[in-house]
């Protein structure tokens, strides 16, 4: 749990903007000692991605509208921490294949300048026909994703088509998936426990000692 402060410390946030997106209602922190506000790390992710759409030169007004809107269409007990919320151009969008509720409900969410439109989902998730043994189907259906995604993939689907192509056979292009999933997102441990054992049958040691390593050091702080 965090407080006030340390949120502030972390994110290089002022407290004036914390306190602003708490009271919009974009997160709901717990009350501490002498009633202060304390923040969970979910908190904490919901915080980090108005600011990197604030980053994105999106007008904090729109900023506030989208993501109360999204709030508001959300299931209660769906966090907004488990959506990939990010920018295309002026746009605040929840990017499709991204969030557990989607896959779930069958639908997909956009936020397009604060008018919620929700979209039947075109396709069974990637995911779901993985788990369900079906991997050519699956595989197509994380390529359609990744095209929707355009320049900007979520790293946790490159992650999982590497798994999938792991499955397949087909080694050399999981290691492609696996790398293009860590250039998004660095502190992916099991993808780093993954390359290793990929690149030691690849033939590959000193790439293999150097993911090995990474993840080790990953793993030691969590």
């Amino acid at each position: 749990m965090y407080g006030v402060r340390e949120v502030s410390k972390l994110l290089r946030m002022s407290r004036g903007a914390i306190l602003g997106l708490v009271k919009a209602g974009f997160v709901t922190p717990a009350r501490g000692p002498r009633n202060a506000w304390v923040f969970s790390f979910q908190d904490l992710i919901v915080l980090r991605t108005a600011q990197a759409l604030s980053a994105a030169s999106i007008p904090a007004k729109r900023i506030t509208r989208s993501l109360k809107q999204l709030r508001r269409h959300l299931p209660e007990a769906m966090p907004l921490s488990g959506l990939s919320i990010g920018a295309v151009g002026d746009r605040v969008v929840v990017k499709e294949g991204a969030s557990r509720w989607q896959a779930e409900s069958g639908q997909y969410l956009l936020a397009f300048e604060g008018n919620l439109k929700v979209i039947e989902r075109a396709a069974q998730d990637g995911y779901e026909l993985h788990q369900a043994g079906r991997l050519r189907e699956a595989e197509a259906a994380y390529r359609r994703e990744l095209r929707l995604a355009g320049a900007d993939p979520d790293p946790l689907l490159l992650y999982n088509l590497g798994v999938l192509l792991e499955d397949l056979g087909r080694k050399t292009d999981a290691l492609a998936s696996y790398q293009a999933a860590l250039r998004g997102d660095p502190g992916m441990a099991d993808c780093h426990y993954n390359l290793a054992l990929l690149c030691e049958q690849l033939s590959r040691p000193r790439e293999a000692i150097r993911h090995m390593a990474q993840y080790r050091k990953l793993v030691a702080k969590k």
